[in-house]
């Protein structure tokens, strides 16, 4: 329950800081009652509830400054002193010294804090002297009150200071533990990677040799020939079974929603250019003999981001042409607009540049991009095509 109040304390502080000064109000404001109800000679009232009114809400008021302690204590202290210039009595309100002595020990350093207790133990001082007969026995306890109230919001600050410093390092070690978590899973599936490399590059090598020598014995051996693509089966087999069982290790903590659409291919490429919010114009030579979807993949990417970048950046009414050229040994990705080019406004945290040099990269390519003389953008890629293995 404490913990509770705690954490509602601190979702609403104003309302707190006020409640915490209610029961001296209160006791003030009963005080005042007497006060009011006083019979005066002329039968009016008592001039004094009038000084004793302001001089409590003078006192009250700077306790709910509860972030300023400092500045609180400040104001109290001084209004004590002018309520000691002005040779008024003491009232309920000035336990309000302590309350905020109590908040400076607590909240600031020790050197404020001591500051604190030296202003708190001159007014004892001036108490006894102006209002009292002072004798060391009553000096020593109001001290011993001030100075214990003190030492308690000391020990308060080097608590809260303690429970912090709990709270911190569980924190800390909550998350080294879910850092090393994550680093021995990332170290899991390493191995894993390169045991699913192991195992698929063995049996696919398996599988490649028997199949030649399945053709070289086709036509002298048919024999031989089937117990080779028997071989072949059973090996696909088996390094299927593989995969899946190592896939399956690696998606134990795949999120329950990850997509499973096949990634885009060159056969929806002109899709894409037709459905874009850039007006497009496509053109292909050549075509694509056999080329890997990965590369296929690529220059679906290129496109899609090099389109991306001039409807950001080519400004109202921009245009764009997608030539891509299959005739040579490198596949040719060229992406021009007629936008705004050098003038557009540069972007702050833009990946789309690095994101296609490290997809031609991959592949052994490179890619240009830059603003064409007299306006536009232009976008420029080069493929080597890949060879099957």
């Amino acid at each position: 329950m404490f913990g509770s109040v705690q954490a509602w304390s601190r979702r609403h502080e104003k309302v707190a800081a006020v409640l915490r000064v209610a029961p001296l109000a209160a006791l003030c404001l009963l005080t005042s009652i007497l006060y009011a109800n006083r019979d005066t000679p002329d039968g009016g009232v008592d001039p004094g509830v009038i000084w004793y009114v302001g001089v409590s809400v003078a006192l009250l008021v700077p306790l709910a400054w509860r972030d300023r302690p400092r500045l609180s204590f400040a104001v109290v202290a001084l209004v004590s002193f002018g309520q000691w210039l002005a040779d008024l009595g003491p009232v309920p309100a000035n336990v309000a010294v302590l309350i905020a002595l109590w908040g400076v020990a607590y909240r600031c350093t020790w050197q404020w804090a001591l500051a604190a207790l030296l202003v708190a133990e001159l007014g004892v001082l001036l108490l006894l002297v102006d209002w009292m007969a002072p004798t060391f026995g009553m000096f020593s306890t109001g001290s011993i009150l001030v100075v214990t109230i003190w030492l308690t919001g000391l020990y308060a600050r080097t608590r809260r200071h303690y429970l912090e410093g709990l709270e911190e390092r569980a924190e800390r070690a909550e998350r080294e533990r879910d850092q090393q978590a994550r680093m021995a899973a990332a170290a899991e599936r390493a191995r894993i990677a390169r045991e699913l490399h192991d195992v698929v590059a063995h049996n696919v090598s398996v599988m490649v040799v028997q199949a030649d020598g399945a053709g070289y014995a086709l036509d002298h051996d048919p024999e031989q020939a089937r117990q080779a693509v028997t071989t072949i089966s059973r090996t696909g087999r088996v390094a299927l079974a593989e995969m899946r069982r190592l896939v399956g290790v690696l998606r134990e903590n795949e999120n329950p929603d990850t997509d499973y659409t096949p990634q885009p291919g060159l056969d929806q490429l002109e899709k894409m250019v037709r459905e874009s919010a850039v007006p497009t114009r496509l053109r292909v030579e050549g075509a694509p003999t056999d080329l890997p979807e990965g590369q296929q993949l690529a220059v679906y990417r290129i496109v899609q981001e090099a389109l991306t970048n001039a409807l950001k950046h080519g400004g109202p009414g921009v245009r764009a042409d997608v030539e891509i050229d299959f005739t040579g040994p490198d596949v040719l990705v060229r992406v021009t607009d007629d936008g705004r080019g050098a003038a557009a406004p540069r972007s702050a945290g833009g990946h789309g540049l690095i994101g296609m040099r490290e997809r031609v990269g991959m592949y052994g390519g490179d890619v240009s991009a830059g603003p064409l003389r007299g306006g536009g953008f232009e976008v420029l890629a080069r493929l080597p095509m890949a060879e099957a293995a």
